[in-house]
């Protein structure tokens, strides 16, 4: 057995400073700009195990050990999910389902405010839940510069938009990462985030369409709006509470998409705004060339059923995948249990974290069958057979897809070992230990701490992985709610998400805009401050002030 250490130096700046150097590296070499994502992970995790290993006195076969079993942990389920939803993706576009999607979406409404509603903020939605980690953006701004938006407004929008969804992105990703570290039920982690985010779920629709058409263009089309944000928020905080976290994306986008839809065929603003272009300072007359002209003869019957298909069968394995009845069905048949040797139930947490001595445990749970990913594969593959796909042509794209995935499968891997590591190690522990000085103003700026670390690492997982413990441990030492902190570091995070480098570089990529990332981050920069900043005052009054505290679980 080995007992966790706290305060190696018996000096409690030191302790502390020492271990902040492997996530103080991270963000440092992410935030330079200098150093791809995946090289400082790496990085990083090499530090974590030289400072637990040398420093904390961790034995080097644990801390080794603790390390590899958070790369499996990476992969799957999180890099599984991401991996195959990007095969299904790259699938309809091979096919030409993706262009018809583009029609379809885009021929709704001429409203360039209602065609952000319905695919910045709705449809964007949809991809967050199924895939995360960039490919919301990619996808919108993409169809938004279909539709003749300018590259700035293309992207800064998008980014806006793709908030409020991100702590249920990758169907539930980020509250599977976070129950990972924190060692919470993920239901009671997503029921509680469910009960933060419905308020901003209402916000950021409004604030979409002012910051694109200002205030009086948003309140010519405020019953749009605010369909959109109801029929939104409201299925947000159903489905997490009452149902599970891995859907919530899903079905709330779905129902917020169909509602809007239904009420644009019996309301219409009284004045159509036609003009697609968000122009800076920065713009040039290079860079607003009119995009080309979208095909807008309408879709028959059956190529709207063909554009929809893929994505109707994803959501219904989905359904079926997320339900407690079919996890207790296959788990017991096809899963695999694997207690880390010389690491399950090794190590324990001392005082002043625990009460008494407490063993951490280590298992990596193999439920092979009912991950996530796997049933995003099982749709991606009926998808492609009815789609026309050989299996031989199959194997090739899904070969493609891994080599254009595999940065970011490294990135993920790396980014929970040194998550795991951290946890086991009590790495972690030390930094909660000094955040708790902080005080009463702690959930304020613990919920800050989820936005900075959206903003340099460019994932609400990552974030939680890497902060998740720590606000356990510091809200612990305050007497604060820990499932109501855990549950603001990913709360907290997704207003972060609009100003990471990695969804700025995707915005900027696929908008054909490259070269203008500091236009696009000066753009959204403040908008992601002020939400930031809100979210911590919500978290603040659910910590102190009654009737918000009644919402806290417990």
């Amino acid at each position: 057995m080995w007992n966790q250490v706290y305060n190696p130096f018996n000096n409690v700046v030191l302790s502390t400073a020492v271990a902040a150097i492997p996530v103080v590296t991270l963000l440092v070499l992410i935030a330079s700009g200098k150093v791809k994502a995946h090289i400082a992970a790496i990085i990083a995790l090499v530090l974590a195990n030289l400072v637990a290993i040398f420093l904390f006195t961790m034995p080097a076969s644990m801390s080794i050990r603790a390390s590899i079993l958070g790369v499996v942990t990476g992969f799957f389920p999180i890099g599984w999910i991401v991996l195959n939803v990007i095969f299904l993706y790259q699938v309809t576009v091979k096919t030409g389902r993706f262009e018809l999607l583009q029609r379809a979406i885009g021929n709704v409404t001429p409203d360039r405010r209602l065609q952000l509603l319905l695919i910045a903020f709705s449809f964007g939605a949809f991809f967050e839940g199924a895939s995360g980690f960039g490919t919301p953006v990619a996808v919108t701004g993409a169809i938004l510069i279909g539709l003749g938006f300018s590259p700035l407004a293309a992207s800064g929008l998008s980014l806006i938009a793709n908030t409020a969804p991100v702590a249920y992105g990758a169907l539930g990703t980020p509250i599977a990462g976070l129950a990972q570290v924190t060692g919470f039920d993920p239901y009671i982690l997503g029921a509680m985030v469910g009960r933060q985010l419905p308020f901003f779920s209402l916000i950021v629709p409004f604030w979409l369409i002012w910051a694109f058409a200002g205030w009086r263009g948003m309140k010519e089309i405020w019953p749009a709006i605010l369909v959109t944000g109801v029929s939104f928020a409201v299925p947000q905080f159903l489905i997490s509470n009452y149902i599970n976290p891995w859907i919530v994306d899903i079905g709330a986008s779905l129902i917020s998409m169909a509602c809007l839809i239904g009420f644009l065929r019996i309301w219409q603003p009284g004045q159509l705004w036609l003009s697609p272009a968000l122009r800076s300072r920065d713009d040039s007359a290079d860079t607003m060339a009119a995009a080309p002209a979208l095909d807008k003869t309408p879709l028959t019957q059956p190529q709207l059923w063909s554009a929809l298909m893929p994505w109707i069968i994803v959501c219904i394995v989905m359904l079926i995948w997320g339900t407690g009845w079919f996890k207790n069905a296959v788990n017991p048949i096809f899963t695999w249990n694997y207690p880390v040797p010389e690491l399950h139930n090794m190590i324990n947490k001392v005082a002043p974290v625990a009460a008494r001595p407490t063993p951490e445990t280590a298992v990596f749970a193999f439920t092979y069958l009912s991950f996530t990913g796997s049933g995003m594969l099982i749709a991606a593959i009926i998808s492609g057979f009815i789609m026309g796909f050989s299996p031989v042509r199959m194997i090739v794209e899904y070969g493609r897809t891994i080599r254009l995935c595999a940065y970011s499968l490294i990135t993920i891997s790396a980014m929970l070992a040194i998550g795991t590591l951290t946890r086991l190690s009590g790495l972690d522990a030390t930094l909660g230990l000094a955040f708790a000085a902080t005080g009463i103003l702690y959930p304020f700026f613990g919920t800050l701490l989820g936005w900075l670390g959206v903003a340099l690492t460019g994932s609400d997982t990552a974030s939680n992985v890497l902060f998740g413990n720590l606000q356990k441990i510091t809200s612990e030492q305050l007497g604060i709610s820990p499932i109501l902190m855990s549950a603001a570091n990913s709360s907290g995070g997704v207003m972060g998400k609009m100003i990471d480098a990695q969804s700025i570089v995707v915005a900027s990529t696929v908008t054909n805009w490259v070269g203008h990332e500091g236009t696009i981050l000066r753009y959204v920069f403040w908008h992601s401050i002020v939400l930031a900043c809100l979210v911590g005052g919500l978290v603040m009054l659910q910590a102190y002030v009654w009737p918000f505290s009644a919402m806290v679980l417990q």
